[in-house]
């Protein structure tokens, strides 16, 4: 990996894993042989985040508005899940990754809701990378029950109450969000979480995705100037103000 990289390496990162079923249909297989095939590109960007030492990774598995596929390809998603879950879980726990599933279970069956919440009692205590798994997630719905929340305890609602009550306030916000694909949008992900993220598009459809394709993302990440509102000037300021701080302690 490249030196700029190591040295300006996002904290978080967040992907929207687009172009299962057209890698699927390009091949004139049925579009759930794409979605298998992006479990096993999960799998190698998971184990390359470890390596790199991205501390959170966030990925979008299913969206609210997904109900809306076709019936059978909706069964074939949470019979994957299903499956992943049994075969997945356990190499994950002795990893280090810790497992959460942001999102709205109440459609979900109550088996799967159930192999949810036990995947993530079973890696609670690991520290080493947190994957995100939002499965039914929607940046509105996230919003939405944060503010019915807040509502229903009588707290007066603010950028901050509003951010502890968020399905996400486990973990910082992203630096990076990475589309595959070949889509330039971010689809109802992470809406209020992605207000300062970078984001980089990618042409490579998500069950090609790797290594490789991770770390020209990480790359394009660390030529980027994050200011935070502030100009180029203050934050060169406040580096050099953090850094002799630093040699002062």
């Amino acid at each position: 990996m490249q030196n700029a990289v190591a040295q300006n390496l996002p904290h978080h990162v967040a992907i929207v894993m687009d172009g299962n079923g057209r890698w699927a249909q390009k091949r004139w297989l049925p579009r759930v042989a794409g979605h298998k095939q992006g479990v096993d590109a999960l799998r190698r960007i998971v184990e390359a985040s470890v390596q790199r030492g991205i501390r959170v990774l966030t990925v979008f598995a299913f969206s609210s508005e997904n109900w809306s596929r076709p019936v059978d390809e909706v069964a074939s998603l949470m019979d994957l899940l299903a499956v992943a879950l049994s075969r997945e879980v356990p190499r994950l726990a002795d990893s280090g990754v810790r497992l959460h599933f942001p999102g709205d279970r109440s459609r979900l069956s109550p088996r799967l809701a159930q192999g949810l919440a036990s995947a993530e009692a079973a890696t609670q205590g690991n520290e080493r990378l947190v994957l995100n798994v939002c499965f039914n997630y929607g940046g509105r719905w996230d919003m939405a029950q944060a503010a019915q929340r807040l509502a229903e305890r009588g707290e007066a609602i603010t950028e901050e109450s509003l951010s502890a009550a968020m399905a996400m306030a486990h973990v910082p916000d992203p630096d990076l969000i990475i589309r595959t694909g070949g889509e330039q949008r971010i689809s109802n992900f992470l809406l209020w979480q992605a207000a300062y993220a970078e984001l980089v598009f990618s042409d490579c459809l998500w069950p090609e995705f790797d290594a490789a394709q991770l770390d020209l993302a990480l790359a394009e990440y660390a030529r980027r100037e994050r200011r935070f509102g502030q100009t180029s000037a203050q934050r060169a300021d406040a580096a050099v103000t953090a850094d002799a701080g630093t040699r002062d302690a």
